[in-house]
């Protein structure tokens, strides 16, 4: 097993190519933090749905993969904002909206994991992880 230093971008890169490859589902090694991001994926109608599940002892979470009536890809990309090697932290005020609001930013706040817009609702910032739309 290789260490990761961003286990967040692996995962959206994992997403993005298995959507470029028109599979249904994809694992990822687990965590807190991916299981997080997959409930907003899934609240947010991004994809149909995850779970979290274990494949050769290893705990994984298993995505399933949403697409449309002519099979576009719901996700059309992601993007990863805050990095290890740069954070990008944003006050409640500084917190935009995605390609005009199709889009949703995934945060992470002293409320836990959030969209963007729900962080604006409650008032907090936070490190911005990704932008999906």
């Amino acid at each position: 097993m290789m260490n990761l230093t961003d286990p967040v971008a692996d995962f959206l890169t994992r997403i993005r190519n298995s959507i470029r490859a028109r599979h249904q589902k994809l694992d990822v090694p687990a965590s807190r933090l991916k299981a997080e991001i997959a409930r907003i994926l899934k609240e947010e109608g991004y994809i149909a749905n995850y779970k979290p599940t274990e494949e050769n002892g290893l705990k994984v979470i298993r995505v399933y993969l949403k697409y449309g009536p002519n099979n576009e890809a719901v996700i059309r990309d992601l993007k990863r904002i805050s990095r290890p090697g740069c954070r990008v932290y944003l006050g409640r005020d500084e917190i935009r909206r995605v390609q005009g609001g199709l889009g949703i930013s995934i945060m992470t706040t002293p409320k836990g994991v959030m969209t963007g817009r729900q962080a604006r609702r409650e008032g907090v910032g936070g490190e911005i992880l990704a932008e999906v739309w």
